[in-house]
């Protein structure tokens, strides 16, 4: 039943992203929803706020979690920025979890390559199926920026 429902949500991601058009792609190592890899998404919403997006699979199931980051800042050199955010995060699996996560990172853009580095914390409330605070969540974003 479970892979039957994966079909449908990829092709409905596949299409968001074709009609976003993302700015950045590229993979998350680390804990996405307890699954250690994900595919990495940024979609610019203006020119300080985006939507940082997540698809993880693994042992856990499919693992989602798309996070507004309403303060995306230049630290001192144009190639730092910082950001904070928040947003829903959801896992299709066993067991199933709807909660909320949060979000503080550090990354770099190169200059003279389309790439992106970047460090994150995403500690999260799990609200259904179990009530939990989940202060993990560290991860290492390498994504290719489109448009340079």
């Amino acid at each position: 039943m479970k892979k039957l429902l994966v079909l449908p949500l990829l092709f409905l991601i596949m299409m968001s992203l074709n009609q976003a058009k993302a700015q950045e792609v590229g993979l998350r190592f680390g804990d996405v929803l307890g699954n250690n890899v994900a595919i990495d998404g940024i979609f610019a919403l203006g020119k300080y706020s985006r939507v940082h997006a997540d698809l993880a699979f693994g042992n856990r199931g499919v693992g989602m979690e798309a996070l507004w980051n309403f303060i995306y800042r230049p630290l001192g050199a144009e190639a730092f920025h910082w950001y904070v955010g928040v947003g829903p995060s959801l896992l299709i699996g066993d067991p199933f979890i709807f909660g909320v996560s949060g979000e503080i990172g550090l990354e770099y853009k190169f200059r003279e390559v389309p790439l992106v580095l970047g460090l994150d914390w995403r500690p999260r409330v799990d609200i259904v199926e179990v009530t939990d605070f989940r202060p993990g969540g560290f991860g290492l974003n390498i994504r290719y920026a489109f448009g340079r």
